[in-house]
């Protein structure tokens, strides 16, 4: 009966339209006092511990070190850079499109920051080349989903508080993936760009033009760098490095490029802060529904089903990825991320699988999730910032989708390729 409570509790409250935080904690309500033993206090506890941890502070920093970015004409220089390097390419625009949010995720670390802040000015410069203005809004909805792979990653952060993975080790585990899912997208592009006739630029940038652009961008692609260095060399945590990252924005901003004044710090900080509790209130509701799910022995169980079926990790991944881009296509990414770890690791740990390796694939699910229909959020916030209807936006999106979910199944059967990194950096 327990678990009928708050397995269906949960989807009730969520088709009636509850926001999924609220969802979390009314079902959790309800369990607590249909089981009348536990006291309420119980509640407020488990919110306000859940949240009481050193890395979490990165989220926040990660956050406001993306804002300010985003006011510092960061995005407007990434992708003048990407668009020399390849923008003569058949198609340009839309590989222009995929490697800004592969040098941009170096430092949002958050797809909605890539969609939003990248989002207007890709979508605009394809749409004025030709490009179906459908289409310009599939690349960009897909390509944000670099932005948790590569690191940093908010998604990582809160896997690596929940299972205990470092965060370090994750960072460095995203980055071969996020590469591969950035030229598996380029790949279909080319193909499609070729079919649809859509152009290029006329000529090759030179080599002067190439450097001219890099040199004008290096303070700003430099920030990922200071970041991975500083957490592979051991010079700072991953919270100290977004901590760094946002003394090195607001240098950048408000020194250097003089973009950013000093009467729009309180409005940025702001923006991080509305976009910080948004996250940090489903963290602590789902944490609390996650105790509660423990309490009730649901982990074991499904434990024990999912082992029954078979003892081959390779097998059992693929059975979990099912579980996680369903999951993804209704729920919100950090809530399904507090919920499905702590149920699925002790199936993984059973069986040996690296929780790096298996924070990756979880992350990556995620991140299709965000672009699965009906509720696939990037969908909405790219039809919001195009215009375009959204399904319009599915029907171009769906390849995008099936070459994402193809870099999946590759990342799950060859574990050795997402852990490479990490096994070189000890």
């Amino acid at each position: 009966m327990s678990t009928l409570i708050l397995v269906g509790g949960l989807l009730l409250f969520l088709l009636l339209g509850l926001p999924v935080a609220f969802a979390l904690l009314f079902s959790s309500l309800c369990l607590i006092l249909y089981k009348g033993a536990l006291p309420l206090l119980i509640l407020a506890q488990r919110l306000t511990n859940s949240l009481d941890s050193f890395p979490m502070l990165a989220i926040p920093l990660f956050i406001l070190a993306a804002e300010i970015m985003n006011h510092s004409g960061a995005t407007e220089k990434i992708f003048r850079l990407a668009n020399t390097l390849v923008g003569h390419i058949t198609g340009g625009l839309a590989h222009v499109n995929v490697l800004a949010s592969m040098l941009f995720s170096g430092m949002s670390g958050s797809a909605v920051a890539d969609a939003s802040g990248l989002g207007l000015i890709e979508i605009k410069a394809m749409n004025d080349d030709g490009y179906d203005p459908a289409f310009s809004a599939a690349v960009t909805a897909a390509s944000s989903t670099i932005g948790p792979i590569i690191p940093p990653s908010v998604p990582m952060v809160i896997y690596g508080v929940i299972s205990g993975a470092a965060i370090g080790e994750l960072f460095m585990a995203g980055i071969l993936p996020g590469v591969l899912m950035g030229l598996a997208m380029m790949a279909y592009i080319a193909f499609i760009s070729k079919r649809r006739g859509y152009r290029q630029k006329s000529r090759r940038a030179s080599a002067r033009e190439i450097g001219r652009v890099f040199i004008e961008s290096l303070p700003t692609v430099m920030l990922p760098v200071i970041i991975l260095g500083g957490i592979w060399g051991g010079i700072f945590s991953p919270t100290e490095a977004a901590a760094v990252a946002v003394i090195y924005a607001l240098i950048l901003g408000v020194v250097v490029d003089r973009s950013v004044k000093l009467s729009m710090i309180p409005r940025l900080l702001r923006q991080a802060g509305a976009s910080t509790a948004a996250i940090m209130l489903i963290v602590a509701a789902a944490a609390l529904y996650g105790w509660l799910v423990s309490t009730e022995q649901i982990p074991q169980m499904i434990r024990e089903s999912m082992l029954s079926l078979t003892h081959d990790p390779i097998w059992l991944m693929l059975i979990i990825n099912v579980i996680l881009l369903v999951m993804g296509m209704f729920m919100e990414l950090i809530a399904i991320l507090t919920i499905a770890v702590p149920v699925f690791l002790p199936v993984m740990d059973a069986v040996g699988v690296d929780p790096v390796y298996f924070g990756v694939v979880v992350v990556l699910n995620l991140m299709i999730g965000l672009l699965s229909p009906p509720f696939g959020i990037n969908i909405f916030i790219l039809q919001k910032i195009s215009g375009v209807p959204f399904g319009a936006i599915v029907r171009e999106l769906m390849p995008f989708i099936y070459v994402l979910i193809g870099t999946l199944v590759l990342m799950t059967v060859f574990p050795k390729f997402v852990l490479l990194v990490p096994h070189l950096m000890h």
